[in-house]
């Protein structure tokens, strides 16, 4: 599958960043090293993969805000639990600890906790951009220092 993602190109990249940043377990970065690989653009493929896993990432975010635990539980297979501990850890540590949202496993459950919170929209949204970027720039230059 990740093969013909990479066949869609920038759409393909877009699309497997976007999914990676849900709980579905995906991998972007596969995409965007077959991409860079495949000779495409750098930097357009940065801001593509950023774009797209920031918009799947601030997805969490408003399924979140909707409040409706049960709904997590049931569409995005987090348990309550789950919800209510990364709520109580990231209660007064504000907003920009989205920037950590690229990180495996707590990073789906960050946007979607400070949603639940209704922490400052526009601080997550940044915050989360900017975590978002910087991890697919150490993929690149990880993917340059091979080629």
């Amino acid at each position: 599958m990740l093969e013909s993602l990479i066949e869609y190109g920038y759409f393909g990249l877009f699309l497997a960043s976007f999914l990676a940043a849900t709980i579905l377990p995906f991998s972007s970065e596969v995409v965007l090293a077959g991409m860079l690989f495949m000779g495409g653009d750098p930097l357009i493929s940065i801001i593509v993969a950023s774009l797209g896993n920031w918009s799947g990432g601030m997805v969490n975010y408003f399924l979140g805000k909707l409040g409706k635990v049960e709904w997590i539980e049931k569409y995005l297979k987090v348990k309550h639990e789950k919800v209510n501990k990364m709520r109580r850890y990231l209660d007064g540590k504000g907003a920009s600890i989205a920037f950590f949202s690229f990180l495996p496993v707590i990073g789906d459950m960050i946007p979607i906790a400070l949603g639940y919170m209704r922490a400052n929209i526009y601080i997550v949204s940044v915050s989360m951009f900017t975590g978002k970027m910087l991890r697919y720039l150490v993929i690149m230059y990880g993917v340059d220092w091979f080629k």
